[in-house]
Order: structure tokens, then sequence, then C-alpha cells
């Protein structure tokens, strides 16, 4: 950023301290990331008097931006130590891939729209975070820069993808809402062996449905 007023920031702080405080968000990273990374810069320009809303937003080719609250719950479960490495599926505007960097995390997010990983990479780059923006099926996750030590999604599958288990690192979590097309849970699945996994479902959520081999067919 360049020094200048920031006329977004008493919005952040009220979504911070209305939207994830009062959720129980508790994780420092995770609230200064929040405060931090302008939202509002991620939604399409006609809906920045939107950006703060407790909701998720449309983006274009049909795809969201989750909701502040599910971002920070998100990256909260995930529990990355500073300087691990992170695969976020589905970048769409790269909000969630900002946030994570802001936390002090190697950030690789997949995008299986071109156009949307495209506009992300800019924005990404235009704002200083360092994210390695790829195009590719996120349910098969990015074998190239694996292990990681926690693999986020914002889109939902009926279970854990099978490349995402191998490519954790032991010890590593998913975060994901696993369900059904129409609901679905929070989803915490740590590998804690070669192929041990053990799974602990938080809240109920709705998402956009991962599409892939590994995920929903369409």
């Amino acid at each position: 950023m360049d020094g200048s007023v920031d006329p977004y920031r008493p919005a952040r702080e009220r979504m911070v301290a209305e939207q994830l405080v009062t959720r129980g968000v508790r994780d420092p990273r995770v609230l200064e990331a929040m405060r931090a990374v302008p939202r509002e810069r991620f939604v399409p320009e006609r809906r920045r008097g939107s950006a703060f809303d407790d909701r998720a937003l449309p983006l274009d080719e049909g795809q969201t931006i989750s909701q502040p609250y599910m971002v920070a719950r998100t990256c909260e479960l995930a529990a990355v130590p500073v300087g691990g490495r992170v695969l976020d599926v589905g970048t769409g505007s790269g909000y969630q891939a900002a946030v994570l960097a802001a936390m002090g995390l190697e950030v690789v997010s997949i995008e299986r729209l071109e156009p949307l990983a495209r506009a992300a990479a800019r924005t990404l780059a235009a704002l200083g975070y360092d994210v390695e923006v790829v195009v590719g099926d996120g349910s098969r996750g990015w074998a190239a820069r694996a292990p990681y030590d926690a693999i986020v999604c914002a889109a939902a599958a009926p279970g854990l993808p099978p490349s995402w288990g191998e490519q954790l690192a032991i010890g590593g979590r998913a975060v994901l809402p696993i369900g059904s097309r129409s609901m679905q849970q929070l989803t915490v699945i740590t590998r804690v062996g070669v192929s041990r996994f053990q799974s602990v479902a938080y809240e109920a959520c709705v998402y956009v449905p991962l599409i892939g081999a590994e995920g929903w067919s369409s």
C-alpha cells in the first residue's frame, strides 16, 4: 500500500469486530489479515458498496467470493504456522489467497476458469501479494508443489478428493465444505499417517460445488 489514507479501513475494522470476533474467531494472524487485506478490491467494482456485507457475493463466471466469516474460519481451522505452504483451491477473485499470504504463508492457488485466474493474478500482483496462481482441475490438487501443510477450498465436495490426501504432508489439514450439493458442513480432515485420516465436522454452510474429476462432474 502507498501509505495514503485508506477509506475502507473503518469498514474492515467493523467487519472484523462484528462478524468475526463476535462469532469466536480468535487467531490474531487471521484477524489482522482480515483487517489488512482490501476486500473491496476483490469484488466487482459495481459491488464495492457491498464488499463488507455478511454474505457471499457474486463474481463473474457464476462464481462467488465467500462470506468474510467463512474465509476467516477456514483460515483459522487450517492452523498453518508462518512459512507453511498452503494450496488454495478455487481462487475466484483471489481474496482468500490474499488473506493466507497476509498471514505469512506460502500460497499456491488453483482455479479451473482461466479468466478468473488471470484477473485474480493481476489483482494479487497489483496489491503486492506473493501468490502463485495456476489454472487446472483443483479437485486433483496441484502435485507440482506438494506436500502442503494445508489444502483449503472455497467450493463444496462430496468427500476428500483422493489426490488431496496424497498431497497433504503428514499432520497437514484439508479444510473444505463436505456434503450434498445443497448443504454441507465445514470439515477439517487431518492426515495423521501415510494412509490414515481423522475428520471433524464444524458448522453448516452452503458453497458452490467443486467441479472436477474428483469432485462433482458438473
